[in-house]
């Protein structure tokens, strides 16, 4: 599952919670339409079914407690594990002949920041690469000097994008630069 996939995921489980904590909220405090804050939130015609229902009740309760927990442990392995290609540490390309090519990502972000740094109104620059190695994020925040002309950094910052597109085969999916002009001295 992509990065996106999982946002997505982890973003939905977090409104169903935040609705079903809210529901429940405003039933007790009473301002849920037709209902009182002094009555159970299970109504008592419920209560008698579930035991009725005994001891099956019970085990279809502990059977779907058993899901929801394999689900979230699922879904946490699948967090926690690093898919094969991903930049956490390591840069990974197959070659053209049998074997690959390993190379550390601290690397690549480090050769960007000095290549990005090289232009004179650049005073700090920081990069961060996330996502599989064909294309991924790159997330560049540069610190520009007073006097630094935005349209000649916009291009030196273009230009250091398409040499490390070039020297890594990696083409950036998403490209977030962001720039932060130091204040002049008065």
């Amino acid at each position: 599952m992509t990065n996106a996939g999982h946002r997505l995921l982890w973003t939905i489980i977090a409104l169903l919670l935040v609705a079903g904590g809210a529901t429940a909220l405003a039933a007790s405090l009473g301002t849920l339409p037709g209902t009182d804050p002094t009555a159970l939130l299970l109504g008592a015609d419920l209560i008698d079914r579930w035991r009725m229902a005994a001891p099956w009740s019970t085990l279809a309760a502990a059977v779907a407690g058993l899901l929801f927990a394999l689900a979230g442990q699922r879904l946490l392995a699948g967090e926690l594990r690093n898919p094969d290609g991903t930049l956490r540490g390591t840069l990974s390309h197959p070659g053209r002949r049998p074997g690959r090519t390993r190379l550390a990502a601290d690397v690549l972000t480090d050769a960007l920041v000095r290549d990005l740094t090289g232009n004179p109104g650049v005073r700090r620059a920081r990069v961060v690469l996330t996502g599989a190695p064909p294309h991924p994020d790159v997330w560049i925040r540069v610190d520009l000097t007073a006097d630094a002309r935005a349209a000649g950094v916009r291009e030196h910052v273009r230009a250091a994008v398409r040499r490390f597109a070039a020297t890594t085969g990696c083409q950036p999916a998403h490209l977030d630069v962001t720039a932060r002009i130091e204040p002049g001295h008065p």
